[in-house]
């Protein structure tokens, strides 16, 4: 195994996603690709690499894959044909650290995202379908108790939030106002996750700290994982 000092990720790799934002166009890209296969994605296959071996105790059916093309990383392209924005690249690389199910079913997943100034870490489901939130609703209002030891266990709340950028203005129909985590059943995200800031992104020691913020997240996953009756 790596050493735990090991960076992954340095000045050049930030400097090119920060000029990226500033020059989101396929010929300043195609310029500067080498920077972006050196310092951006060639550094995150190793980094995923490197975490199989931890992401394989919390849970064999997740797995932090390498690969260009298929893999745990994001394409750095854009889908742009039903979008506004028309800016062919993303100014940020991440990777999820998926289910073996994921082309299956719906499945929660562990994420990483390096963009400067805006990087976390995260886990569980994101932007599932009505009848998904549905099933996953019922089960926390069926199972309060590990709900409460799987999201809202006091040292993990310290650094983790509920994410909240899409929430109901009211409780979800079928589910009694007074519930003890109504407030939770509102989100239409189930995910926890915390900023990670560029000194960590770039710094020696980011492998270890993401281990155990994996380790950390798991409850959670397993929980989701439960909920979907799929296999942790």
């Amino acid at each position: 195994m790596n050493d735990p000092d090991t960076r992954y990720f340095g000045p050049r790799g930030r400097r090119f996603l920060a000029d990226l934002a500033r020059h989101n166009d396929k010929d300043w890209f195609q310029a500067h690709r080498d920077d972006y296969e050196q310092h951006v994605r060639q550094p995150f296959q190793r980094l995923l690499s490197d975490l199989q071996p931890a992401l394989t105790a919390i849970s064999p059916h997740f797995h932090a894959d390498p690969r260009a093309l298929g893999g745990s990383l994001y394409r750095i392209h854009r889908d742009i044909r039903y979008s506004h924005d028309k800016s062919p690249y993303k100014p940020w690389q991440g990777a999820r650290l998926f289910h073996q199910r994921r082309r299956e079913t719906p499945t929660p997943a562990f994420y990483l995202h390096w963009q400067p100034g805006e990087s976390f870490i995260g886990a569980g489901i994101w932007h599932p379908e009505p009848p998904t939130l549905h099933r996953l609703r019922q089960f926390i209002f069926d199972n309060p108790a590990s709900w409460r030891a799987a999201a809202h266990d006091p040292a993990l709340r310290q650094d983790f939030t509920l994410h909240d950028g899409d929430k109901l203005i009211r409780p979800p129909r079928g589910f009694p106002v007074d519930f003890e985590f109504i407030e939770d059943l509102k989100h239409r995200n189930l995910v926890l996750w915390r900023s990670l800031d560029d000194a960590t992104m770039t710094g020696p020691g980011l492998r270890p700290l993401i281990e155990r913020d994996l380790q950390r997240l798991a409850p959670l996953v397993d929980y989701l994982c439960a909920g979907l009756d799929l296999e942790f």
